[in-house]
């Protein structure tokens, strides 16, 4: 009697350890998901800051509005790995020159069409709404937001956030209404690759970011969000 008693206290034991490592694990998941939330939160008023004080500057000295807006993106977004990741497997076939160029190619040509769709578009705010750790991998992320026009019109937005080794969260891919931007480029890259007959300096010389995205014009009316969206 004496030996099940001492077992079942010892079963119980054990039941107790494994709740409260998992609720360790699960704690410090939610620690590590509010620590993203946050550096996208910062970098998102720091972006907003910046863009507010340039765009004044965006006709007379659009090389300064330019450069302002990377320094600002730059803290949370990875150029690189995001054109190399364009680049695919074609990037193998890339001298290192070519990869430099490309990532310097790519990165202007988002600045150049996006930046003018940005100051095009009048005011706007960014909300960021949730932060969640990938259950497959704690070195990838996703982290949702709302950009909500003058109109009140908000268009969903999803940083892919991944941590490098220096324990850095940096933005690797953006998905808008579900459309993944990074693949949308990729597929692009190997259409031009074809194109050009595997000439990559050409494809690099002619590149230019303009993508077909089935993105709705005015995008989802506040309050209007589909049930179980954040």
């Amino acid at each position: 009697m004496m030996r099940a008693s001492m077992i079942f206290r010892s079963f119980g034991l054990l039941i107790l350890w494994f709740a409260f490592a998992g609720q360790l694990q699960a704690d410090g998941k939610s620690e590590e998901e509010g620590r993203i939330k946050a550096l996208v939160e910062q970098n998102v008023v720091e972006l907003l800051a910046e863009y507010e004080r340039e765009k004044v500057h965006y006709d007379t000295d659009p090389m300064r509005f330019y450069k302002a807006m990377e320094g600002a993106l730059s803290r949370i977004v990875d150029f690189k790995r995001i054109a190399a990741r364009v680049m695919g497997k074609y990037a193998r076939k890339a001298s290192p020159d070519q990869r430099g160029q490309f990532t310097q190619v790519f990165k202007d040509s988002l600045f150049n069409t996006y930046t003018r769709t940005l100051v095009e578009s009048g005011s706007f705010d960014i909300k960021v709404t949730k932060a969640e750790i990938n259950p497959r991998s704690d070195k990838r992320a996703s982290v949702d937001m709302d950009v909500i026009s003058d109109s009140g019109n908000v268009y969903p937005v999803t940083y892919s956030m991944y941590r490098n080794k220096n324990d850095q969260w940096l933005m690797e891919n953006v998905i808008v209404f579900g459309v993944n931007v990074g693949l949308a480029f990729r597929d692009k890259f190997e259409a031009q690759y074809r194109e050009h007959r595997g000439d990559i300096a050409a494809v690099i010389e002619n590149w230019s970011v303009d993508i077909e995205l089935d993105v709705p014009d005015q995008g989802v009316a506040e309050g209007d969000r589909l049930e179980g969206e954040s």
